[in-house]
């Protein structure tokens, strides 16, 4: 699980290791976090070279491996990263002013996780609160969070039928969005003018509502017809699809507009400030 982490206006990349229940962070980030460097990629590279010339191979170069995070360009490419432990030891090579406030930061990030763990509904608050602080009304916030639980069903359905996590994923929830909005998830974002930005995240309630249909439909009929493997799971995907895309077309049919908008966060924040401001006059 792939995250951005915020420390003050910075965005850290991290990966959740379910295995060894540990979060790993971009070590790049971490120094553009620390020190504000033109060039954190090469700060960390002559860092990298002390470290080993003071101290040959130790526990930290054990503890740093490659992970795939995404870029600014959108693409997946492999980085530094490691772990708290690894995190705190280079922050102590690092001088900066931002380091103690840093390091209280990770150790809240690493105390909300296993908090999380063991109660799953804070999962869901810390949710609320972050699309409430970015102005989404609550009915927008309430479909987001059930589409979230769908979400969650159809994929572990999609695991139990043989389907790989990753690119297979990607490819099914490719088809049901076409199926239903007549565009490939791709196409989907650049009509929204989004790039790296969550789709889901940019959809109305009633495009939020549509796509649910569709993975809900998706999940239903996996679980009655027990489809096998990538291509029998993928027609099922086109099939559950079809059924969010009866229901657009024929709501567009009843109120003459398309379910399908341009719409995205910044406008649904704005139209929501707006209504706040008449109902204060």
């Amino acid at each position: 699980m792939s995250e951005i982490k915020l420390f003050e206006n910075s965005q850290i990349r991290s990966v959740w290791d379910e295995e060894k229940q540990e979060w790993f962070f971009s070590v790049v980030d971490i120094v553009l976090a620390l020190t504000e460097s033109n060039n954190p990629r090469r700060y960390w590279s002559d860092l990298k070279r002390k470290l080993q010339v003071e101290e040959g191979a130790n526990e930290l170069y054990e503890k740093i491996v490659q992970l795939k995070f995404q870029s600014t360009d959108g693409k997946m490419y492999k980085s530094d990263a490691t772990d708290t432990q690894g995190i705190f030891r280079i922050i102590q090579s690092i001088p900066s002013p931002k380091a103690e406030p840093f390091k209280m930061w990770l150790a809240e990030v690493a105390k909300e996780r296993m908090d999380e763990i063991i109660d799953p509904e804070l999962t869901i608050d810390r949710a609320l609160e972050t699309y409430a602080k970015k102005g989404y009304s609550r009915e927008w916030i309430n479909q987001r969070l059930q589409a979230i639980q769908v979400r969650k069903e159809l994929t572990d359905a999609w695991q139990d039928h043989g389907v790989e996590q990753g690119r297979e994923f990607a490819i099914l929830t490719n088809e049901i969005t076409q199926a239903w909005s007549g565009m490939t998830t791709r196409e989907y974002k650049s009509f929204k003018g989004l790039k790296k930005e969550s789709l889901r995240d940019n959809m109305s309630t009633t495009e939020l509502v549509l796509n649910m249909l569709a993975e809900a439909a998706t999940k239903d009929i996996t679980q009655i017809s027990h489809p096998q493997g990538f291509d029998e799971n993928r027609e099922v995907a086109k099939r559950g699809g079809n059924v969010a895309k009866v229901a657009r077309e024929s709501l567009e049919q009843e109120t003459g507009k398309s379910v399908v908008t341009q719409q995205k966060a910044i406008d649904f924040s704005e139209l929501i400030s707006n209504v706040a401001k008449i109902n204060k006059k």
